[in-house]
């Protein structure tokens, strides 16, 4: 199993996402939160499921419901980790950043 490293403004990401979701649907923000950690978690036997990206990045489709994320990551094989970057609603036009 891969190890899973999150980036340390991933927090910021969460935070805006269940800010969003909290002022529309506050009955199912902390679900969809749930449902992007799940799917990251399944990087951890499966790191290269994502899409490629830019950079060799890839990038995870996380569905939910009527919504869905994008998570941003680095798979390094020879460290057998995957490094959790940025995410975002697939709605937004780009990562906020990434580290």
């Amino acid at each position: 199993m891969s190890l899973i490293i999150l980036s340390a403004r991933l927090r910021e990401d969460f935070d805006r996402i269940f800010d969003f979701l909290f002022d529309h649907v506050p009955a199912n923000a902390a679900l969809h939160i749930e449902a992007i950690i799940d799917a990251i978690d399944v990087l951890a036997t499966s790191p290269l499921i994502g899409r490629p990206a830019a950079m060799g990045q890839r990038e995870l489709i996380v569905s939910h419901g009527a919504s869905g994320y994008l998570a941003l990551y680095r798979f390094d094989p020879a460290q057998d980790t995957v490094f959790v970057l940025a995410v975002r609603s697939q709605r937004e036009r780009d990562y906020k950043r990434c580290s």
